[in-house]
């Protein structure tokens, strides 16, 4: 059954304070690798948590779309990245220069913004004495790409703060952070359950492009091959996902992957 839009936001704020909490520690200097290069290619690890402000921040700028307008599908709004690639990392590297002296602190206060906002287009979606079987989530928001269901504009914040965190796991590998903490688990930025409805999510765009009856069996290993983070490979694949019947085996997904 779909994750409804109140569900959603609630995994969004869960994902975001499990990435904050991993992250201060670190200090706004990222304990003097801001600078370095990240696992993202092309950019900083200081402008790749820029990028999670400027990502958040997409949510809080959305706006009712005009009646009768049609959304795009996730995957189709998921599908204007490439597209807009070197407008991205313009407007991140711009945001980064524009937070330096408290980049963190910046960072969570347009992050809470954004989960604020969601609530309030919610409320908006259900008028006073609407029936309450009213859908919020149906909501066709004007986002900076285009227009989306309200569900799948969170879905698609959600999925920039879980992939991210894979990014930075693998970017930010450090010895204790100065505040002494214990060493960090691998895991620590991630939300269980977040990681789980981004991966459900993602597998959606592929069922729905092949018809197949698949299941996430490692949401961390599957999310890193349907965001191209690891090279594609039939055995891992094998791991990742699993039929879901006994007599169905995996689709070979070498043409469709990675979707973003």
């Amino acid at each position: 059954m779909p994750v409804d839009v109140a569900e959603l936001r609630t995994a969004l704020a869960r994902q975001w304070s499990a990435l904050f909490t991993w992250l201060e520690p670190w200090g706004d200097d990222l304990a003097g690798r801001a600078g370095e290069a990240s696992a993202l290619p092309g950019w900083t690890n200081g402008e790749l948590v820029a990028h999670l402000g400027r990502s958040m921040q997409a949510l809080t700028v959305c706006v009712p779309a005009p009646p009768g307008t049609v959304p795009l599908a996730l995957a189709e709004y998921l599908g204007t990245y490439p597209q807009r690639a070197v407008e991205i990392t313009e407007a991140t590297r711009a945001l980064a220069a524009r937070i330096a002296a408290h980049p963190l602190d910046e960072v969570d206060r347009l992050a809470r913004e954004a989960i604020a906002r969601v609530e309030g287009l919610e409320k908006e979606a259900v008028p006073s004495g609407a029936h309450r079987l009213v859908d919020p989530g149906a909501l066709v928001v004007q986002a900076r790409r285009g227009p989306v269901t309200l569900r799948d504009m969170v879905v698609s914040r959600l999925i920039e703060l879980v992939v991210h965190a894979h990014d930075l796991i693998r970017s930010l590998r450090l010895p204790t952070p100065s505040s002494g903490q214990e060493g960090l688990d691998l895991g620590g930025p991630l939300d269980a359950s977040a990681q789980q409805i981004v991966a459900d999510e993602l597998l959606a765009i592929v069922i729905v492009r092949g018809g197949w009856s698949l299941q996430v069996a490692e949401p961390a290993l599957w999310i890193d091959l349907a965001t191209g983070r690891r090279p594609y490979d039939v055995d891992l694949l094998a791991q990742a996902v699993q039929a879901n019947y006994a007599s169905d085996g995996v689709p070979d997904l070498g043409r469709m992957l990675p979707l973003l």
